[in-house]
């Protein structure tokens, strides 16, 4: 990338890193890229636009975004559309109904109808790949929630193959944490569209991440994150009981 600022040069080193180590992006990839018009989603099509023009292979951009009928913000589209403009990558929309007849949903609803126009669209656009802006600090909070409500050990992977290997999730942005993406924005001067979603400030997400936060408070020299990251590929199974014990 031209012109990098010190975030900038490390959001790149990560994002390569990333590509590398999970094989992320092949030669003769066709890549849907959700973009929500969020700082997370403009970072990460801002660096798959300048890795595609020195990439020692060839791939291929979309760039979509999901509208649902939750009242959003009347200048992401327009926002998004002219970005993708200046980036010389095809803009797609697609309307999609998150409310029942109760003008009500949930965060559970509202993602899968998303997740599911994506990979509708990544089909008819014969796209191999979803590129997902989710970075480090999502995959941290995600290993907590599924352990703490779910019962689970899992994760969100870097790649992911779904349909029988016929579209396979990426997060390119997997290695970067948010507090540099925060930055990225701000050189960039990214807008802040407003957020209508009723469930912006009560989700266990953001009790997860409040969470976080307040165990780097109190043990400011361990990078809580980091040690969350590496966990899942940690797994002392010799200390582990393997039974399933539901009634425990």
């Amino acid at each position: 990338m031209r012109d990098l600022t010190k975030t900038g040069a490390r959001i790149n080193s990560k994002v390569g890193k990333a590509i590398h180590d999970y094989c992320l992006i092949t030669g003769g990839d066709k890549i849907l890229v959700a973009v929500s018009g969020g700082k997370d989603s403009l970072t990460l099509l801002k660096f798959l636009s300048e890795i595609r023009q020195w990439a020692p292979v060839k791939f291929d951009l979309i760039a979509m975004h999901v509208r649902s009928d939750v009242q959003e913000d009347k200048n992401i589209v327009p926002f998004i559309e002219s970005k993708c403009g200046d980036m010389g990558i095809e803009f797609r929309t697609k309307d999609i109904r998150v409310l029942d007849e109760k003008e009500k949903t949930s965060c559970f609803w509202c993602s899968w109808n998303r997740r599911r126009a994506l990979f509708e669209t990544a089909g008819e656009l014969n796209c191999n790949k979803v590129a997902l802006g989710h970075h480090k600090d999502d995959i941290v909070e995600t290993i907590l929630m599924n352990l703490l409500y779910n019962g689970e050990i899992s994760a969100m992977n870097p790649r992911q193959e779904l349909f029988k290997g016929k579209i396979t999730i990426i997060r390119p942005l997997c290695y970067v944490e948010e507090k540099m993406i925060v930055g990225f924005a701000k050189e960039q001067d990214f807008p802040k569209f407003s957020c209508s979603c009723p469930f912006a400030d009560r989700t266990r997400r953001k009790f997860i991440k409040d969470f976080i936060k307040e165990c780097e408070k109190t043990t400011p020299r361990v990078n809580i994150r980091t040690n969350v990251f590496k966990s899942i590929s940690r797994i002392k199974t010799e200390y582990l009981d393997l039974k399933d014990q539901e009634d425990a």
